[in-house]
């Protein structure tokens, strides 16, 4: 795997474009495929790659705050259930706002969220710092719960979809065995955001995870980023080096806010109706896993790690009685063979590369 990785990252800028690309096409692909081995049998595969595409969402979300600027956060799902509430109450219990300028509020209030929870908590450190945002997740949960302006127990309906266009409909393959037919009585409808076809929803969330990855290269390039890998190595060094950490921080907490609340304001929308039992600590720890699986710090890896914790269950569900024994087993087998991750970022890999070098110098040394 090591040497994969290795050999991509050396490519040509042209063929890795191409590669992105053709990757994309794929992605957006899927749900018309339907492809039998990846299907899942037990559940509706669109609503699985929905799912799969919000868990990815939010991952490179938690990314910017755990892996580029080393922030333990253990309640970001209080993130995702500000957005999501937010296109809720003013989409529908208290107001009737279109869905455009509901998804602007939600990741703007998440942002705010994220700014008033981190500035007087980012002072704190490891620990400290876990446990604070651990007891945000659930307070925002116990808030939603307990608030009568939030319908407490009782949730929300109605919330407000995105706008449809019914542009034209695209049948999916069905499978019969290996062999594949154009399903006619089976299609989607582009642009019509609907409860029973995940399909647009999945779509939409694609294209936000293509702008934020974009967005997320630039950032990762730029001076912040290297402000913020500068904090995660030593914070007291890029300090005395003049980097205002605090400030750098803060603004990860924020980037971080920003993506959560968006995530969750789909999930939102596409739900139609929301409580506060999805937001519970256990989905903040499903989001934790899905960074340090698929490697902290790489953004696809985050990826990879959201896909790990959102299908793998789906498309093994007549396993359910044993879904948490895998998934810890698997966990405990990774974190002794592959501890940085399934796919860890550039920078690991060049210090893997580096230590390998030493090894086999020091294995020529010793057998000459």
């Amino acid at each position: 795997m090591r040497r994969f990785l290795d050999a991509v990252g050396d490519a040509p800028r042209g063929v890795r474009i191409a590669g992105l690309v053709a990757l994309a096409l794929l992605a957006y692909a899927l749900p018309l495929l339907n492809p039998p081995i990846i299907t899942t049998p037990e559940s509706d595969f669109r609503a699985v790659l929905f799912t799969v595409a919000s868990y990815a969402l939010v991952a490179l979300g938690l990314n910017i705050v755990l892996g580029y600027a080393g922030l333990l956060d253990l309640g970001y799902v209080g993130f995702y259930a500000v957005g999501a509430y937010t296109v809720a109450v003013f989409g529908s219990l208290h107001g009737n706002l279109p869905f455009p300028l509901l998804m602007v509020l939600a990741v703007c209030i998440t942002t705010a969220s994220g700014l008033l929870l981190g500035a007087p908590t980012l002072r704190v450190r490891g620990d400290y710092l876990a446990i604070v945002t651990l007891g945000f997740g659930e307070i925002i949960r116990l808030v939603a719960l307990n608030s009568e302006w939030l319908n407490g127990a009782r949730g929300i309906t109605g919330i407000p979809r995105p706008p449809s266009v019914e542009l034209f409909e695209i049948p999916r393959l069905t499978w019969e065995g290996w062999v594949a037919y154009v399903d006619l009585g089976d299609k989607s409808v582009f642009m019509k955001f609907a409860l029973l076809d995940a399909t647009p929803y999945y779509w939409l969330t694609l294209t936000v995870i293509i702008f934020v990855l974009f967005a997320d290269v630039l950032l990762q390039r730029s001076r912040v980023g290297r402000a913020w890998e500068a904090t995660r190595e030593d914070e007291e060094a890029a300090e005395l080096n003049g980097v205002p950490t605090f400030r750098f921080k803060l603004l990860a907490f924020a980037m971080g806010a920003f993506v959560g609340g968006m995530s969750g304001a789909l999930f939102a929308s596409r739900q139609g109706s929301i409580n506060p039992e999805p937001f519970v600590i256990q989905i903040s720890i499903l989001f934790l896993a899905a960074v340090v699986i698929g490697g902290q710090g790489n953004r696809w890896g985050a990826i990879v790690g959201a896909i790990v914790v959102a299908y793998l269950p789906e498309r093994f569900r007549e396993a359910s009685e044993f879904r948490v024994l895998i998934f810890g087993l698997a966990l405990l087998v990774l974190s002794n063979f592959r501890p940085q991750g399934l796919l860890p970022p550039r920078r690991r890999r060049r210090v893997n590369r580096e230590t390998d070098r030493k090894q086999q110098m020091e294995g020529g040394v010793v057998h000459g």
